[in-house]
């Protein structure tokens, strides 16, 4: 559907605070950090594309910047909120706006409408610390309250169970199975599973997240 006539404005100027971790936006001086998480254990992104070694973690990020700058985007690097360590990374993205009619009252709005959640991935020491619940739960609590957006999806490759497993505990609804849908971390046509979740279900997913968070 195309863009509205009103200009999208995204960008995310502050960092989005929680108990375990903290969301930055993404910039270059987190190149260190990101090439240190990622060399903690390669074999753990069989299914991910996530960079390793400085050379192919500039790209990646000079990649998610460029999109950021196009609007398509907002990346985010994770850090550790007790000690400032960086992580992983995940992102905001395939940012749309609708073309609301005259009117209506989400015309003119200069926020997305929808958009996903996706290249998250975190450090070996950083996997069932609750860093990744907290994370989602921060963009989805901006997603939704700050941007107002009616739908955040996410999909993922198929054979990753793991990945599937965790985006049905944190309240994603599972929608289908989409076939040869992007290219696999390994450079094939990848099956990607969809999840979702709606402004009508946000209200419950972050109870049920909130309660995650403090057990």
């Amino acid at each position: 559907m195309p863009c509205s006539t009103s200009p999208l404005q995204t960008t995310t100027a502050n960092n989005l605070q929680g108990r375990l971790v903290r969301l930055e936006p993404l910039g270059r001086h987190h190149i260190d950090g990101l090439v240190a998480a990622s060399a903690e254990d390669p074999a753990l992104y069989r299914w991910s594309p996530v960079p390793q070694g400085t050379e192919a973690t500039k790209v990646y990020v000079e990649t998610a910047l460029a999109w950021r700058e196009q609007k398509k985007a907002e990346p985010f690097a994770i850090v550790r909120a007790s000690d400032g360590v960086v992580i992983g990374s995940s992102r905001l993205f395939d940012l749309e706006q609708w073309a609301w009619p005259p009117g209506h009252p989400r015309y003119g709005r200069t926020t997305p409408d929808v958009c996903e959640i996706g290249y998250t991935w975190l450090a070996r020491g950083a996997i069932r610390s609750g860093a990744n619940t907290e994370a989602k739960y921060l963009m989805l609590r901006h997603a939704f309250e700050t941007w107002q957006v009616v739908r955040v999806c996410f999909h993922t490759d198929s054979r990753n169970e793991r990945s599937r497993a965790a985006l049905a505990r944190i309240g994603g609804q599972f929608e289908g199975i989409l076939r040869g849908h992007r290219m696999a971390a390994d450079f094939i046509p990848r099956d990607s599973v969809r999840f979702s979740i709606i402004a009508s279900d946000w209200p419950a997913t972050k109870q049920h997240l909130e309660h995650l968070l403090s057990v």
